[in-house]
């Protein structure tokens, strides 16, 4: 069965159950591979690399908030110069690529321009199988860059493809970009107060 499997005559119900299920969903990830994600991460930004990140529809919204936390946010009160981009934030650029040559390619043809070994890819798809972000993390395991994948339902081909697989239990949608969502800000902020003084982090509000 799936959720919701049945219909609800009350909101709060709903509500209850809903967030239940993003509770079941966050403790399915598996606790190793966050924290090789954070070791990516960090490793990247303290070495100056470039992290990209691509999603369609709700998860093009997370690679391009996370465009916004990881960029702005980590470099806050820390000696870290982030360097970000959401490969899902150009809309010319996305949609002369898509007309001219394929929407399967709008995502690899803006990292085969930028891309560089070393740096880092950051994929967000529920299903795991979008061709477009599955080209994507293809291009950039075969190009040296690090690729962190953020899926749910069954994984997926990108889940076989990275090399962190940040992977969701759930079967609904909103739940597993509610918590793609709740991993973005995890990271950043996990990284971010690791380079603050516990001073700072008492100041400040994250």
């Amino acid at each position: 069965m799936t959720f919701p499997d049945k219909r609800y005559r009350s909101v709060a119900d709903f509500a209850g159950d809903y967030f239940a299920q993003c509770a079941a969903a966050a403790r399915s990830i598996p606790q190793d591979a966050l924290a090789r994600a954070v070791s990516v991460l960090t490793e990247a930004y303290t070495a100056g690399r470039t992290i990209y990140a691509c999603g369609n529809g709700g998860s093009a919204a997370i690679s391009n908030h996370l465009l916004c936390d990881h960029a702005k946010c980590i470099r806050t009160d820390t000696v870290l110069m982030p360097r970000v981009v959401s490969l899902a934030a150009n809309l010319e650029l996305i949609t002369a690529i898509a007309n001219d040559i394929a929407y399967e390619d709008v995502f690899v043809f803006q990292l085969q321009n930028l891309g560089k070994p070393g740096d880092v890819l950051i994929t967000i798809s529920s299903s795991g199988d979008s061709e477009n972000v599955v080209r994507a993390a293809r291009w950039a395991k075969d190009n040296g860059l690090h690729t962190i994948a953020m899926t749910g339902f069954g994984g997926g081909r990108t889940a076989e493809l990275a090399e962190v697989g940040l992977h969701v239990g759930g079967d609904n949608y909103g739940v597993i970009e509610d918590v793609h969502q709740s991993l973005m800000h995890i990271l950043a902020q996990y990284v971010r107060q690791a380079h603050m003084t516990d001073a700072h982090i008492r100041e400040r509000k994250f």
